[in-house]
This record gives structure tokens, sequence and C-alpha cells, in this order.
């Protein structure tokens, strides 16, 4: 498997696989993997760009939606799959362009459209630290605060933060994402519409503005089927706001597998 994944549990149906978001990596889906994995296998993987795989200058969808079939395939062809934010992008790419790889898929807090915003400006932040002047996260976090000021964001970058490299290092490869970040924002216009049957699951944050009617509208123009729940209190970091009920929601969705 190309990207660097992690392994959680032993069930005997087909695995989960769990897709992280923008500037995030396997391991911020780890509590919800422990929890699918009380009766499944499931894999969480860092895509392209992020934690410990591979750098490429290409961070398009059809990119990392060909990287996670390239997964599903060394897990036996076929998986439920859950992806967050820019994960979930690419696991509705893949679905839509590969719909036998996929029994079930589960989006969380995106919808099949092109956003307004950039995010850029957290790249700005993370570039402008002097790595070679910081030996703790508490100081990274200091010297982030003057760009950043929400701390869970700023909490959420520092987890790609390695100290312990030489030399110290982001885990992001922040050129190829800043040259990249239109199409991230976007969405190919390219895609097959209906082409995936089967059942589709948005789960969304009440407090989230990531999933709004016309995205909504968008999602069942590309799967009609699709069904939207809205976690209460939960905002675009749903499995981390409300970690217990998103987990709950997705293991009543997958079943055993």
């Amino acid at each position: 498997m190309k990207l660097n994944h992690a392994i959680f549990g032993s069930g005997e149906g087909l695995p989960v696989l769990l897709v992280h978001g923008l500037f995030g990596q396997g391991r911020n889906l780890g509590a919800l993997a422990r929890r699918l994995a009380e009766g499944r296998r499931v894999v969480t993987v860092d895509m392209r760009n992020h934690g410990g795989s591979f750098h490429d200058p290409d961070h398009g969808y059809p990119a990392m939606a060909g990287d996670l079939a390239d997964a599903i395939a060394d897990l036996g062809g076929q998986v439920d799959l859950v992806g967050h934010s820019m994960g979930g992008k690419a696991s509705m790419v893949l679905a839509l362009t590969r719909p036998a790889m996929v029994r079930k898929l589960a989006v969380m807090d995106i919808a099949p459209v092109a956003y307004g915003h950039s995010q850029n400006a957290l790249i700005d932040a993370m570039e402008s630290l002097d790595l070679s002047a910081i030996d703790q996260r508490s100081t990274a976090d200091a010297a982030l605060a003057e760009r950043i000021e929400d701390p869970g964001i700023r909490a959420f970058l520092l987890q790609s933060l390695d100290l312990k490299a030489e030399p110290k290092a982001w885990r992001l490869n922040l050129p190829a994402l800043r040259d990249q970040m239109d199409r991230l924002v976007g969405w190919p216009d390219d895609l097959p519409k209906a082409s995936f049957d089967g059942p589709v699951l948005e789960v969304t944050g009440e407090r989230s503005d990531y999933v709004t009617a016309e995205g909504q509208a968008a999602l069942r123009g590309y799967f009609p089927q699709a069904r939207v729940v809205r976690v209460k209190g939960a905002g675009h970091w749903l499995h981390a706001d409300a970690p217990e009920a998103v987990a709950q929601i997705l293991v009543s969705y997958l079943g055993e597998g």
C-alpha cells in the first residue's frame, strides 16, 4: 500500500477505510477507528502530502482517489469508505469513478461543490515559524498564535509538526498544498452522476456551514440515494466535537460488514 496507514481490529467482514481532511493525518481519526474496530477491521491512511505518506506535486482529487483505489486493492478490492472534508471529496470521487470498490459511503461535513475559501493563510502561518528556534510544542503554539487566533486550529495543525526530525519539519508538503489550493477547495466538473448505487450517508455538524442547502442539492445530484444526518452541537470537525455521537451513527450505518 503506497499510503502510510494503520490497522485496527480484526473483523472478518469488509474493512472500513477512514480518510482524513486537509492538514490532517490518519491518527486524527484514531479514536473513531478504535470505536469502529470493536466489530470491524478498520484502516486509517495518511493522504499524499500528509503525515508519513509520500510527497507529490499533484494534489488533485483524481490523484487522491487513485491512491485510495490502490489502498483498497491491497485490502481485498472493496471497503466501506468514510471520508472527512478533503477526504470526503476524494472518497466521493472514488465512489463515482470506481463504484465496485465501495459497498457503503459515508461523507463527513463536505459537499461535492467548489468552495470560495482558501486555506493558504494557515500555510502562511506554518511557514512563518523558524523551526530551528523551536524546541517545544508550546513555543510553536505561541508563535502560531500571532497569526491564528483559534487554539483548536493551532492544536490541530501542531499535530503535524515533527520536532524530533532532523531538521525539524512539518509532516505536510506545504508548497504543493499551496500550489494546489484551487483544486483542493474546488470540485472536478467531469464526474459521472448517479454512477454509484450503494448506500450514501452525509454526516454534517449542526454548527458547520460546509453543507448548505445548495450543497445538499449537489450531493443528491451525484448520489440521489444520499441521506443527511446533522450532529447536534458539532462543527466542521464533528468527530472531535461529538466523538461518541459520530461513532454511534457510523456503527449503526456501517453494520458488521
